[in-house]
């Protein structure tokens, strides 16, 4: 005796990693793009106007929270995205520079004015964040 099985299809819109459109707030970055940003923003007040993947995370990994990028790829999506949102330009470098250096080519990324502005108010919600009284903890009264 053998059952029938209809093959359903899976549906895995409603997790997030399998739906390409997730939703988030127009102008609302997420915290590994902002990390990114403030970073770069960092990088050219020091006198660097351009960097590539692998400098903007060691400096992530220096600076702030390692635990931002988690998984292979996780810093170049979020890279294409800013690049997507205006935030940051990109371009390949010179083909003969890795040809002299016996390495692969690396994208050189730069931060735009709408990037900068984007870390500038990172910045103060930071600040402000410090500055801001913390809640108080409301504990439930026994009876």
């Amino acid at each position: 005796m053998f059952l029938r099985c209809r093959a359903r299809r899976v549906d895995n819109k409603h997790i997030s990693a399998y739906n390409s459109a997730v939703r988030r707030k127009p102008g609302q970055l997420l915290p590994l793009e902002t990390a990114i940003c403030v970073c770069a923003a960092n990088l050219r007040r020091n006198g660097t106007f351009e960097f590539h993947g692998y400098e903007i995370a060691k400096r992530l990994g220096d600076e702030s929270d390692s635990r931002l990028l988690t998984a292979y790829g996780t810093l170049y999506r979020a890279l294409g995205r800013l690049e997507a949102m205006g935030l940051l330009q990109s371009q390949w470098e010179d083909p003969h520079i890795p040809a002299r250096e016996n390495r692969p080519g690396r994208r050189i990324y730069t931060l735009t004015a709408a990037g900068e502005t984007a870390a500038q108010e990172a910045r103060k919600t930071a600040a402000a964040a410090k500055k801001a009284p913390k809640r108080a903890v409301r504990r439930p009264v026994p009876a």
